[in-house]
């Protein structure tokens, strides 16, 4: 799922290609002097420990420019917090735990601070205080995990996939129509559709650790990113960092991924990332989306388990949480290439006929997952510079009112359990660690307080609607219409 990630062929021979981590973004902000004096804790140790963001060590990470020790500290959701050991993770740390106090980080042993600290984001807004306020009085403290109903959906889920995953690896009948049901073309298709089902509506929730309060059930049913073809780490890395940074041009990994084949960033008319194939991405883009499945199968970066996305914006993948994983990821990936590719031709022979039968399952599964996904962010009137007045102004702007102006949301509850809850991308972005079986009930008063707060939130009743707006926007982002002069207005 993840996230949109490497779409095509073409884009994996440039996602292979490892950025320099001294020229990455988030490593080289604008420094932010910090005397030894004005550090929280006044101790010597602390006091002489004053490093750049380069410095942190594989167990170390900094929060709000205090930099702290998890070696080993027991973190009440598990091991998933050693992931991000060698980064700053101020903002996810923040947005993965909205009922953050002071004495939460207390915690963790801290080591030092940051000496080039600085964010474009705030927290504890009025906004952000009121809609937490008032989302909290529905989903109570400790009830935002998963629901009956959700484990009886995403089990169901789970049980179709296994089914069709048998199906598919054992059948000998790709090519034989009497009976249609047992042909390749819609065992592919089917198979396809299901294991997108399992991106959707069991990885996802699991790997924002939102599913289950037990740490080991997300962390197991995390592992559904990995049957469908992708991997579970690479998936984190690139997801989180989307959510942190959502639209943001330089730091969102989803916003850039699909470059240069086509562009979801609405570059001004020159810029260097503009080409001139742009033009017809509102009619391409679509086939493009369909080789989402190839080029994450045959993405190397499994082998390493840095996601150049991530990699790209200053996300450290080098800690000894990540290292031991890779020889996991590489087994998983191994299995997965085992049942889906060779199997097949191994019961059906060698031929292009069973290839295109493979890269149909492939391709019914990469639509149905990433044309959910592209139209999330990607439409009509959404925030394509979140940050525009930090830039302007050197002011930090609203994380929350930032997430909710870069979704948008469509839909009801009934597409929320066939989508996992993505159709409401902006409760989603708002409260990332709460199960998606909870926004249906929260959505309503999410668009009243944004509503008091001039938030503009993007609602679609139908699907089509969103669909429609994502069309229209891809074709204006490639053609540049959005920044051409307007004759009648005289605005550009």
């Amino acid at each position: 799922v993840n996230d949109l990630f490497v779409i095509s062929v073409a884009l994996l021979s440039l996602s292979t290609m490892p950025p320099n981590a001294d020229t990455s973004i988030l490593r080289n902000r604008v420094t932010t002097k910090i005397n030894a004096g004005d550090l929280v804790n006044n101790d010597a140790a602390t006091q002489s420990s004053l490093r750049s963001l380069k410095g942190l060590t594989g167990t170390e990470v900094a929060i709000n420019g205090v930099i702290y020790d998890i070696a080993d500290f027991v973190h009440p959701g598990g091991e998933v917090i050693k992931f991000f050991g060698g980064n700053d993770v101020t903002i996810q740390y923040t947005m993965i735990h909205p009922h953050h106090t002071g004495k939460h980080l207390e915690k963790m042993k801290q080591v030092g601070k940051l000496v080039d600290y600085e964010s474009e984001y705030k927290f504890d807004t009025p906004f952000e205080r009121e809609i937490k306020s008032e989302v909290f009085k529905i989903v109570r403290r400790g009830k935002e995990f998963g629901t009956t109903g959700y484990f009886f959906r995403a089990f169901s889920y789970i049980a179709f996939f296994f089914f069709m995953q048998y199906t598919f690896a054992t059948s000998t009948t790709f090519f034989d129509y009497n009976n249609w049901y047992q042909s390749g073309v819609f065992t592919a298709v089917v198979f396809g559709i299901a294991q997108a089902f399992i991106g959707l509506n069991v990885q996802h929730d699991a790997n924002h650790g939102a599913a289950s309060k037990k740490p080991w059930v997300n962390d197991l049913l995390g592992f559904g990113t990995d049957l469908i073809g992708s991997n579970k780490w690479n998936w984190m890395a690139q997801h989180w960092t989307h959510h942190a940074y959502t639209n943001h041009s330089e730091k969102d990994p989803d916003s850039f991924s699909s470059e240069p084949m086509f562009a979801f960033n609405d570059y001004p008319i020159g810029h260097p990332k503009r080409k001139w194939i742009h033009n017809f991405q509102g009619v391409y883009f679509i086939f493009m989306l369909g080789l989402y499945w190839l080029s994450t199968i045959m993405n190397p970066q499994i082998m390493d388990l840095r996601q150049r996305g991530a990699q790209y914006v200053g996300i450290q993948m080098e800690n000894d949480f990540i290292v031991k994983r890779r020889k996991y990821a590489m087994a998983l990936r191994a299995m997965y290439l085992f049942l889906n590719i060779y199997s097949p031709i191994a019961n059906n022979g060698l031929s292009w006929a069973t290839f295109g039968i493979i890269m149909l399952m492939g391709v019914s599964e990469s639509l149905t997952l990433s044309m959910l996904f592209s139209l999330s962010h990607n439409f009509i009137d959404s925030d394509r510079d979140p940050t525009a007045e930090y830039k302007k102004t050197g002011e930090s702007i609203c994380w929350f009112k930032s997430q909710v102006e870069t979704s948008s949301t469509y839909g009801g509850a009934v597409s929320g359990y066939l989508t996992g809850g993505l159709n409401f991308q902006v409760e989603h972005h708002l409260f990332p660690r709460m199960s998606s079986a909870w926004y249906p009930y929260i959505a309503p008063k999410v668009r009243e307080i944004c509503k008091k707060h001039g938030v503009k939130y993007a609602y679609y009743p139908y699907i089509w609607q969103n669909l429609a707006s994502t069309f229209s926007y891809m074709h204006k982002a490639g053609t540049g219409a959005n920044w051409e002069l307007k004759p009648l207005s005289g605005a550009a």
